[in-house]
């Protein structure tokens, strides 16, 4: 199923594709509410695709592009224009995010399952846009940022009593 939001010109234009049978998922209007926390607004226009899938897939996606064994929660992919397609194209990129496993981790880490699927869209949103945490102070940044867009919403603090960091 691909149901897309784009009625509300204050919100991003969002592609949900469920692709698991994990029950609870979150709603497209939860998704599309903590990813616009997290897009810059001149964005707004742009796609952004939300593929929620089950640890199969997440572990096939991780070793194919990012050489790593095993499942993971998010993954990014920024769009890249091929050759050939206007530099201009309104596609911000695809999220990939392992259902599964961000109920296990909210488990493990005692958050609320909402919670941690918020910090995750919001975190992969935040690499769509060419944030990392790669260095430390590149890491920091991005963690405060995720404390303060997660506090707006409503959610404590990602980064404590957490056991296993976003990767």
């Amino acid at each position: 199923m691909m149901p897309t939001n784009n009625a509300n010109p204050t919100s991003p234009t969002l592609v949900v594709q469920y692709a698991t049978a994990a029950d609870p998922l979150p709603t497209i209007a939860e998704l599309t509410t903590w990813a616009a926390a997290a897009l810059a607004p001149e964005l707004f226009a742009h796609e952004l695709t939300i593929r929620v899938i089950d640890e199969e897939e997440s572990a096939m996606l991780n070793a194919q592009y990012r050489g790593r064994e095993g499942a993971t929660n998010v993954l990014s992919f920024p769009f890249e224009a091929l050759p050939g397609l206007p530099e201009d194209c309104q596609i911000l990129g695809d999220l990939a995010i392992c259902a599964p496993l961000v109920a296990t981790e909210a488990a493990e880490q005692g958050k609320s399952w909402t919670a941690h699927w918020a910090h995750l869209v919001i975190h992969g949103v935040l690499h769509l846009q060419g944030y990392d945490h790669l260095q430390p102070a590149d890491a920091e940044r991005m963690e405060h940022l995720e404390t303060d867009l997660l506090h707006h919403l409503g959610f404590p603090p990602p980064y404590e009593h957490s056991a296993s960091p976003v990767q």
